[in-house]
Formats: structure tokens, sequence, C-alpha cells
């Protein structure tokens, strides 16, 4: 990276991978993938070289989230640096293989992007998944896909969070990105939310190309939701759960959560409410697969992130 005026100067995004299938009953990415797997015009660009990639077909051709253990959370260096053996599950040795084609993790070689395509049963909307607060790449592409959807809602999670942050399976590129598009059931495919994934990832490879091609971006912000706590439900002496999201919260993902809102109902009847000392905005309200990771939704506050002006290197 090298100064420029009004910013930086970062190399070309030269190689960028699409991943689809991470978890394989999330029918919008798998099917986009599949689709572009078999013809690429549609994510052609002319400045970059772009690989859709199936990332776990055994969980595809289950129509499950995993085979073993959930593949999203598997790219831990433990995980990457151990023997390959037919002991390890299988999401493991996948990621051994997917960081051996796409990386190494942190290393010069390793892609310049990876989108990593998922669905949620919550109801978000539109969502970009970011790691940093302070790759000023994803800053900039992220304010260049809200302006080119506009009015067309779209929101922004930060999970930088040292304690809730996980080794997702886009965390192998320099410029790692998720998208996150719901409501959808698992095992669905929704014409609208497949076509709001397709559009948001469209205006991400524009970004690209244009960037590729010498255009500069010049400073700008980006409202982000920064995660900050996971919010378990009630659970008795044994761990079962014994209340479920309020009607009140339910949908209501990016909404203000004020301390005294209702939450949780208890299956017999009775209203607990949230015992915060602040407003925070929820989302993943509900997700039908963090009940296994004992999560009812997480909380978030607003910010407003600086991303420095970007141009590619003359290389």
């Amino acid at each position: 990276m090298a100064g420029c005026r009004g910013g930086v100067a970062l190399h070309r995004a030269g190689r960028v991978a699409i991943f689809g299938g991470t978890h394989g009953n999330e029918m919008s990415g798998v099917t986009l993938v599949n689709l572009w797997i078999r013809n690429a015009a549609e994510i052609q660009r002319s400045r970059v070289e772009i690989r859709p990639f199936l990332t776990n077909p055994r969980s595809v051709e289950k129509c499950t989230r995993y085979v073993d253990t959930d593949l999203n959370r598997a790219f831990t260096p433990e995980n990457l640096r151990a023997p390959n053996c037919e002991d390890l599950p299988y999401e493991v040795r996948r990621a051994q293989e997917i960081n051996q084609i796409f990386g190494p993790k942190g290393s010069q070689q390793a892609y310049d992007v990876i989108f990593d395509l998922h669905n949620t049963t919550s109801n978000m909307g539109g969502t970009l998944i970011l790691e940093s607060s302070e790759d000023d790449f994803n800053l900039q592409m992220v304010r260049y896909i809200k302006d080119a959807i506009a009015p067309v809602p779209f929101y922004v999670l930060l999970t930088e969070h040292p304690v809730l942050q996980y080794a997702t399976t886009r965390s192998v590129a320099k410029h790692p990105i998720g998208l996150e598009v719901g409501p959808q059931p698992q095992g669905v495919i929704r014409g609208n939310i497949l076509e709001t994934m397709r559009s948001i990832l469209k205006h991400a490879l524009d970004f690209i190309e244009l960037f590729n091609g010498g255009t500069e971006f010049p400073p700008c912000t980006v409202d982000v939701y920064t995660v900050s706590e996971r919010v378990d439900y009630p659970r008795d002496e044994e761990r079962n759960i014994t209340a479920m999201v309020h009607p009140d919260l339910q949908d209501h993902d990016w909404e203000p959560l004020n301390p005294g809102d209702p939450i949780f109902l208890t299956f017999d009847g009775r209203t607990l409410y949230y015992e915060g000392d602040s407003t925070v905005f929820p989302t993943f309200i509900n997700e039908a697969a963090y009940y296994e990771k004992q999560q009812a939704f997480v909380t978030t506050r607003r910010d407003t992130l600086k991303a420095n002006g970007i141009k590619a290197l003359n290389t």
C-alpha cells in the first residue's frame, strides 16, 4: 500500500472468488454459483479474473448446513495446519483444500477478494458483512453498492469484536466480504431474495472493475452496525429453552431495541424485557441455524466509519 493524494494506492484486485454452498441449505448462493460455474458470462469483467466455487459440495448434496462441523467456523490456524487424515471432520479437510486453492490465508498469494454468499431465516434484507473497520477497499466497495441500489434498504454488519469474531470461509482472502440475504427458509429458493443477492453482487463486481481500470474513489463515510453482544434464549437448569422470541421483536431486525422493550415470551405466557443500559439494534433475530449456537439474536450499535480515498497502483 502506498500513499496517493487524498488517500492510498492499493494493488489491483486481480483475482476474485465467489463462494456458494458454504452452508448447503442456503439456496440462493448454491443456485447462483452452480449457474455461474456452467456459464460465467453474467459475472465476467474485463479487468479481473472471477472464479465461482462451490465450497461444501457434500452438504449441498444433502441440503444440510454442514456434514460434520460448520465450515464457516473451520478456518482457524489449528485446523488449517492439522495433519490431513481420514479422522479429520469433512469440513476441516475441506477448509484445508480451500486454503490451498485460494490462500494461503494471510499470505500475499491469497485471492484478493472472496464473496461468500449466505441466506438467513431472519428478516435482515440485503446485508454485507465486514471483518475489519480499517479495510479501505471493502469500505469503499460497500459505499459504492449502497449508492448504486438506493433507495432499496441495505445494511452493513461489522463483526470485528475480538471475542465474537470467528474463522470464516472468506477470511482466506485479503479482502473478505460476506453477503447475507433474507428472510429465506432453509432449503428453499425465494425469487426476490435471490435477485437481491444477484443485484448486490453485480454492483460489487462493477466496483472492482472500475477500481482496476483506474477510477479513483474519494474519502467517504460508511454507516455500519457493529456487533456487540450475543443474546441466548432463556433456559432452565437442564439447558432447555424456556421462551421464544417475543412477537414484538420478531422480524424487526435493525430496528431500535430500547431498555424495557419485550424480547422473549416464555412458554407459559410471561413477557421478558430487555435489560440493557442503552438502545441497541438487534439482528439475526430467531435465525434457525443459531439455535445450536445458543443465540437468539445479536445486538449491535450504529457507527460511522471513515474510509480513505483509494486508487489502483500503477504496476
